[in-house]
């Protein structure tokens, strides 16, 4: 029998038998179901903590100069949240000698930022949002634009102007019925003016990051965010990824010297990366997958148990199509190759329905909760392939049954 003519026959049984072959099909469906929707949540977040969030956070080509990292990970035990706490806190001073030791191409921003109270004249209540104070450079380091007004300039920021540029939340809030361009907010009591609203930056896991004023770095605000010379850090950037780890060591090498430390002595600071902050969570990622997909092994095994058991009937109910073909001349492995492409088609069409069920389910948790799904090709191919193999392991036996029958015993059965 051709394999082709095989597939033909099983969906000619499927579609005979139909409440027999959906309890067949039901437990390798449910795994293939749980394992395309775990695996869809995690390489959603995967793709949302690497391409989103984290490219929010940390721009392509750039590292943060901070005295500790700003996204912090995993647990940190208390030696190291003690040996964070006595690093010195980085400066005014530190910022010149940094600049003066960026290759050619290489832009930098200096920030600080904290959570301040923000008033408005167009609103009873005050509220509290991301107040930073930054170079004109941080702009063009975020690649953050504005979908009204201007942000501000580099005369603006030299002379310390009492001008923000603020985020979509706090524009709603504070303005809820009038334009915000041109009108005032205070901060710490000193009044800004509005000159731009920036685009939106979107939200993870339910939290905004929109709600934030930006301000010249030295206007007033700076008194505000951070007392005494002391920053928060430095955003810097490479012209391309080829010459990120020469700007790296340019850095380091001036703040090492700066901060007087042997060749011995780890680093007080930290250059903060991207990749850095993702290795705990790729880490975890990996035992994600590994459990997303060990996990509904368990129901393909019911699957498994289910298939090997209907089979076993339907050799029992077609002993008699067994002599048959066998007295026509079929030899053992065509009675071998028909039953097993039948459990292998059986299953390979519930996991064909559970990848598509298991899609349908990824897309309503991203529609109804704050969790990004991503239906990775890999974990369909996966799963189409586990389903496949379910098939022709629980086929086996049935199959080598079937074809050890005598045709003349099978052709006397009833």
């Amino acid at each position: 029998m051709r394999f082709y003519e095989a597939i033909i026959l099983a969906l000619t049984q499927i579609r005979v038998q139909k409440l027999k072959s959906f309890f067949t099909l039901l437990g390798v469906m449910i795994g293939v179901m749980f394992l395309i929707a775990v695996v869809s949540i995690v390489e959603g977040m995967g793709n949302y903590m690497q391409d989103d969030l984290m490219g929010k956070l940390i721009p392509i080509n750039t590292f943060n100069l901070r005295t500790t990292p700003d996204v912090q990970l995993g647990n940190i035990d208390r030696a190291t949240w003690m040996e964070w706490r006595r690093r010195p806190r980085l400066k005014d001073e530190d910022v010149a000698p940094v600049l003066a030791a960026l290759p050619p191409g290489a832009t930098a921003a200096v920030l600080s930022q904290d959570n301040l109270t923000v008033e408005s004249r167009y609103v009873p209540k005050p509220k509290q949002v991301n107040a930073m104070n930054v170079t004109h450079q941080y702009f063009t380091i975020k690649k953050l634009g504005v979908t009204e007004g201007r942000v501000f300039t580099e005369q603006e920021d030299s002379f310390g102007s009492p001008v923000v540029v603020i985020g979509t939340d706090v524009a709603t809030y504070f303005f809820p019925s009038v334009d915000p361009i041109g009108r005032e907010l205070k901060i710490g009591h000193i009044p800004y003016t509005v000159i731009g609203i920036a685009e939106s930056q979107g939200s993870a896991f339910g939290q905004s990051f929109d709600k934030f004023v930006v301000a010249p770095y030295n206007s007033p605000l700076k008194r505000l965010t951070n007392r005494h010379g002391v920053i928060d850090g430095m955003m810097i950037q490479s012209p391309d990824e080829q010459s990120m780890l020469a700007t790296e060591d340019a850095v380091r090498s001036v703040m090492r010297a700066r901060r007087k430390l042997l060749p011995e002595q780890k680093d007080n600071f930290v250059l903060e990366t991207s990749d850095q902050d993702l290795e705990f969570w790729n880490k975890i990622k990996g035992y994600l997958v590994v459990a997303g997909i060990a996990l509904p092994m368990i129901g393909l095994v019911v699957g498994a148990i289910v298939i090997m058991n209907i089979m076993l009937v339907a050799v029992s109910e077609r002993t008699a199509e067994i002599g048959v073909r066998k007295a026509l001349g079929a030899r053992r492995h065509d009675i071998l190759a028909q039953f097993l492409v039948e459990s292998a088609t059986l299953s390979t069409l519930g996991s064909v329905i559970g990848v598509a069920a298991g899609a349908a389910i990824a897309a309503l948790i991203a529609a109804v909760s704050p969790l990004p799904t991503h239906v990775a090709l890999w974990s369909v191919g996966v799963a189409v392939l586990l389903g496949a193999g379910v098939g022709i392991v629980a086929g086996v036996y049935p199959a080598s049954r079937a074809s050890r029958l005598d045709p003349i015993t099978a052709l006397r059965a009833e």
